[in-house]
């Protein structure tokens, strides 16, 4: 169904026929029940907090299990933000907590796996980009460069790509 077609269809329907379907799609459908969740209950901070600690559980878990060192964790949250209309200023900061995590764990463990340097060189091209298209570059600048100077500190094969 077309946009246009959608406008006749609602256009056509009472107050209460939109509320009754409304109602029907947030009872059946998880992604508008959590679009209106956020809507009505955005409570940013503490979603954002939520998923630094699953990521921080990906490198670090506390129970004292072997690492995962999953990129699609981070990227899960930060798609599942991006659809939420959540502020550019928190999925930045998410996106580049993702990455220092990353190198906080490369640090003081040896991986031998190169889709793990791949994968964090991606995840630090999708944030720059990310960045300067929201016009945060300069307050986010810092950040960056820290993240190419720690990845030249500890060698990465792939460092010119950053």
């Amino acid at each position: 169904m077309s946009k246009k077609a959608l406008k006749k269809y609602l256009s056509e329907l009472n107050k209460a026929q939109l509320e009754e379907q409304l109602l029907e799609l947030y009872g059946r459908l998880k992604e508008v029940k959590q679009f209106y969740d956020f809507v009505f209950n955005p409570n940013e901070k503490k979603r954002i907090e939520e998923c630094k600690f699953k990521i921080q559980k990906e490198y670090f878990p506390v129970n004292g299990r072997k690492p995962k060192k999953r990129r699609s964790v981070a990227q899960k949250c930060i798609k599942e933000f991006l659809k939420l209309g959540m502020e550019n200023h928190y999925i930045t900061d998410l996106m580049l907590f993702n990455i220092e995590t990353a190198l906080r764990f490369s640090a003081d463990n040896t991986i031998k796996q190169e889709s793990f340097y791949i994968s964090i060189q991606r995840s630090f091209v999708e944030a720059g980009k990310y960045i300067s298209e929201a016009g945060l570059t300069s307050t986010f600048e810092f950040r960056l460069e820290k993240i190419v100077n720690e990845v030249w500190e500890q060698e990465w094969f792939n460092k010119e790509g950053f």
